[in-house]
């Protein structure tokens, strides 16, 4: 059964910080913080498409810092999401929502879990105090390990979040930042690549000429390491960049940005690995690729990159479909 979100954007009202990289208003969409009627109006809406689809959901708060707003508030959206999760559990299976890590303790993770709450996401960005201290964070990296604990004390999923490329930062902090998050065991991850938008401190920072971010090549061979780490830890990587969206196109000064992003990093590991295993296989250039049928196009790249890099390092290849194979390869005489 398909599971997806509902997602409820909550907007900046709870967070006391203006990080560098932040327009919440662009990246979400939203202006307008919905009312708990609102909020019930979409779930009962939502709830006969999904039962037609076979498909199943959580009710997520995302969008600003959840646990930051205002009691009543927050309160009256939990119990509303928990309302459909009470009365339609084969539909809502849980309530998720993203928060800051200075915003989680004891009490708040009370409130969270007499409502029905079932995965907390931490806008962690980085685990490097001093990345963290210059883009205006306001947390720190123990602020995370302390959150995460108290979280996977209560028996809730841990969802950590990460950013690349931010004022600062270098590739090894964010392979660091993966290695501390697979310390932690985290449930999920997301992995955002840093977009710099018009009307924020890195865009300011930017246009001076004071700030570069990773270029393109660079985040997808980061991105590629990343998911390769979190692979081999077991740890799904829900998202990896923005979700499409125009309002981000038309504020988006640099940065890395892309509606395939994941694809060309998954595409990546794979011209890696393909290259590693030819390399080895001394004076032979021509070489048979098996693959599932719906890896075609990673293996062969966008626009046909990893054959033509391939090519440029001496080898050549031809594909052939092999059902549940990643990658296999042999030589071809």
């Amino acid at each position: 059964m398909k599971q997806t979100n509902i997602s409820v954007f909550v907007p900046h009202i709870g967070c006391p910080h203006r990080c560098t990289f932040c327009d919440q208003r662009t990246i979400s969409g939203e202006v307008k913080a919905p009312a708990a009627d609102e909020v019930r109006k979409t779930l009962a809406e939502q709830l006969p498409a999904l039962r037609a689809r076979g498909m199943t959901a959580e009710v997520a708060f995302f969008g600003g810092s959840f646990t930051g707003i205002d009691r009543g508030y927050m309160t009256s959206l939990l119990d509303t999401a928990n309302e459909f999760t009470q009365s339609a559990p084969d539909v809502y299976t849980g309530i998720r929502c993203s928060t800051r890590p200075d915003f989680i303790d004891d009490e708040v993770l009370d409130i969270l879990c007499s409502r029905g709450m079932t995965a907390v996401e931490l806008g962690a960005q980085s685990m490097n105090n001093d990345v963290l201290c210059l883009n205006e964070r306001g947390h720190s990296a123990e602020d995370v390990v302390n959150a995460a604990k108290l979280i996977k004390q209560r028996g809730l999923s841990l969802g950590l979040q990460m950013m690349t490329g931010l004022y600062s930062d270098k590739p090894e902090y964010c392979t660091e930042t993966a290695e501390r998050f697979i310390e932690l065991k985290a449930d999920t991850v997301r992995i955002y690549p840093t977009v710099i938008l018009d009307g924020t401190r890195l865009g300011e920072l930017y246009k001076r000429g004071e700030y570069r971010t990773f270029t393109f090549d660079e985040t997808v061979e980061l991105c590629a390491e990343l998911l390769t780490m979190f692979g081999g830890a077991r740890i799904p990587v829900i998202r990896l960049g923005l979700h499409a969206s125009r309002d981000v196109e038309a504020k988006m000064l640099g940065g890395v940005y892309h509606p395939a992003l994941r694809e060309i990093c998954e595409s990546r590991i794979l011209y890696n690995e393909m290259l590693s295993e030819m390399q080895k296989r001394g004076d032979c250039k021509r070489f048979i690729v098996y693959t599932d049928p719906a890896n075609i196009s990673k293996v062969v790249g966008q626009k046909k990159e990893n054959k033509e890099k391939l090519y440029r390092n001496g080898f050549e290849f031809i594909i052939k479909t092999e059902k549940g194979t990643n990658l296999r390869i042999e030589n071809a005489f």
